[in-house]
């Protein structure tokens, strides 16, 4: 190893952009073990953080830090040097030295950081972290909880056909479910029929369809003009959550964007998996007030679920779930009392 090379106990935890306050307050009240951060702009440091599976990484953390060092420095090239002899690939948190950094980067293996067109594919290629502490020093990890460069995932914007900017959302969620669910590619497609609850404006919707779903949505107030006369979407005024799934039929995906309790959601989300009437659920769990961590630990308990924050959340989580399996027929055929 490097003589300027100093390994540090702990985890570093780098917040989501504008969420550090949320990142400090969840990891006072669930790993009060951690005790105080030391801080780098949005980068936690965590002494006496023990990290041992996915389940302890806060959920404001874009990305962690797992095996982290500290480097001494003398030029641009030397960084470089040190970061290309632990591994190839390497995202970049600055919030100090900014011209340095990028610098630095320049002479790093090229890394795509520009927005993503929806849909792709999350690397699986590891990804390495650094920041700059001054002109001299620096903080790294090669081993981190992301394989995107901060943990941040940015799409190419639509400003003109969405209903509404919640579409970003449910594209970040059938992004990172196909990489959690290790099933690339596994996307709502043609044929497929999904339930779109609490839809108005259409957000979800629109996403759904252009990617040739169809769709059958429930709010109170109607979608955008475009999607009530498309004839593939479906739509009931009606309150998603009082209606019952054998009246439904057969969902290859549920999907869930309303406002309300986490506690209403948690039990609407127990009624679907216990009916067998959907295979993938995807929601997003709204925070009211202070986070109840241990309801959100009962989401996450779900079987074949993972709860996660998304860059397109604001102050909620989201939940996923499947229930794909390989091969397995679309039960859907048959079963649609209501299209």
């Amino acid at each position: 190893m490097h003589d300027c090379l100093k390994k540090l106990p702990g985890a570093f935890f780098l917040s989501f952009p504008e969420k550090k306050d949320f990142l400090v307050s969840e990891i006072e009240e669930r790993f009060p073990e951690f005790g105080k951060a030391v801080f780098y702009g949005d980068l936690l440091y965590y002494p006496d953080a023990s990290v041992l599976s996915p389940v302890d990484i806060p959920y404001w953390c874009s990305t962690a830090m797992l095996e982290a060092s500290r480097a001494d420095f003398s030029s641009i090239g030397e960084a470089a040097g040190i970061l290309k002899g632990i591994q190839r690939s390497w995202g970049s948190y600055q919030f100090t030295q900014f011209r340095r950094s990028s610098l630095i980067q320049e002479k790093l293996p090229y890394i795509n950081t520009k927005d993503k067109n929806f849909p792709f594919e999350i690397p699986r290629s590891p990804i390495g972290l650094y920041t700059l502490l001054d002109a001299n020093h620096m903080v790294f990890s090669g081993k981190t909880t992301s394989s995107l460069p901060a943990g941040l995932i940015r799409f190419v914007e639509d400003h003109e056909n969405p209903p509404s900017r919640a579409y970003l959302k449910i594209q970040e969620s059938l992004v990172r479910f196909s990489s959690f669910f290790g099933q690339e590619g596994l996307l709502p497609g043609p044929g497929q029929r999904c339930f779109d609850a609490g839809a108005c404006p259409g957000g979800w919707t629109w996403v759904l369809r252009k990617l040739g779903c169809k769709v059958f949505a429930v709010d109170r107030a109607p979608l955008a003009d475009s999607l009530m006369n498309d004839p593939e979407v479906s739509f009931m005024t009606h309150d998603a959550f009082t209606l019952k799934p054998q009246e439904l039929g057969f969902f290859d995906w549920v999907f869930s964007d309303v406002i309300c309790y986490p506690e209403r959601l948690y039990d609407w989300i127990l009624m679907w998996l216990e009916s067998g009437m959907c295979r993938n659920m995807i929601c997003t769990i709204k925070m009211q007030g202070e986070t109840d961590w241990k309801l959100v630990e009962k989401f996450a308990d779900i079987p074949n679920s993972r709860v996660l924050h998304l860059c397109y959340n604001k102050h909620e989580l989201t939940w996923l779930h499947s229930g794909q399996q390989e091969g397995e027929k679309n039960e859907s055929d048959g079963k649609n009392p209501i299209h």
